[in-house]
């Protein structure tokens, strides 16, 4: 329950002292021993707590995603596997998982989603990580456009695309090899672009890294970058400058 849900109910008699007090003893977090569980992350930041799947033990991220999916009434989690969807599905069969952007997510229905983030690849190679980012950024209440496949190799893709680019209130742009396509959106557009490197290349790519230094270097203005291969970050700073946006 949210604090000001709480706090109202307590106005109204319809949640009792005891049962507030109760409440408030899970915050500002809540100890399992092996997590404490951030139940004020939303209250402080916009955002509730994401769970990143990868390396948790079973136990665990099972415990985990099962209070975070009570507190809140919907839980992401990121990095997930198969079998950590089929570990979580079996308590809570309302879950659902995506192996393309490895999201495993209960999310409320009927959600709106505002404003727009134009989500770009350069090669159907980078759709994972930008399937994290747009994803996420759905998950957070941003309506997201898809521009998948629109690398520098065949810039007339790209350009045939920059109307709706250049309307979204944020571009992500995902690319591997050299990652040139953060810099080029950004000379076509007026709104921030997030450029995120992914590790897709040939060996002297260095697993992302020439994409990365390439992004860090951009001689385009209003870029800013992600670590590699982290579509969940751009997902949520592409969510933020969208908020204000459409506020």
């Amino acid at each position: 329950m949210e604090i000001r849900e709480l706090l109202e109910g307590v106005r109204k008699g319809t949640v009792s002292l005891e049962q507030a007090e109760a409440e408030l003893k899970d915050l500002p977090y809540k100890d399992l021993g092996y997590a404490k569980l951030d139940y004020h992350r939303k209250l402080r930041s916009g955002f509730p707590e994401t769970v990143f799947c990868q390396g948790k033990p079973d136990e665990f991220l099972v415990k985990i995603f099962e209070d975070l999916y009570e507190r809140n009434g919907e839980v992401l989690g990121t990095r997930a596997s198969e079998n950590q969807y089929e570990l979580v599905r079996k308590k809570l069969p309302q879950t659902v998982y995506d192996p393309v952007s490895r999201i495993m997510k209960i999310e409320q229905e009927g959600k709106e989603r505002k404003g727009c983030i134009a989500v770009c690849t350069g090669g159907t190679a980078d759709i994972p990580v930008a399937e994290e980012a747009a994803q996420t950024a759905e998950f957070f209440g941003s309506y997201v456009e898809r521009v998948y496949d629109v690398g520098v190799a065949g810039i007339h893709r790209l350009l045939s695309q920059r109307e709706k680019i250049q309307k979204a209130n944020c571009v992500v742009a995902v690319a591997g090899m050299e990652g040139a396509l953060g810099t080029v959106i950004a000379g076509l557009v007026e709104n921030p672009v997030i450029a995120v490197p992914t590790s897709v290349g040939y060996g002297a790519n260095f697993k992302g890294l020439s994409a990365l230094l390439t992004m860090i270097n951009s001689c385009a203005n209003g870029i800013s970058v992600v670590n590699i291969d982290n579509g969940y970050g751009a997902g949520y700073l592409s969510t933020q400058i969208n908020r204000l946006a459409v506020k």
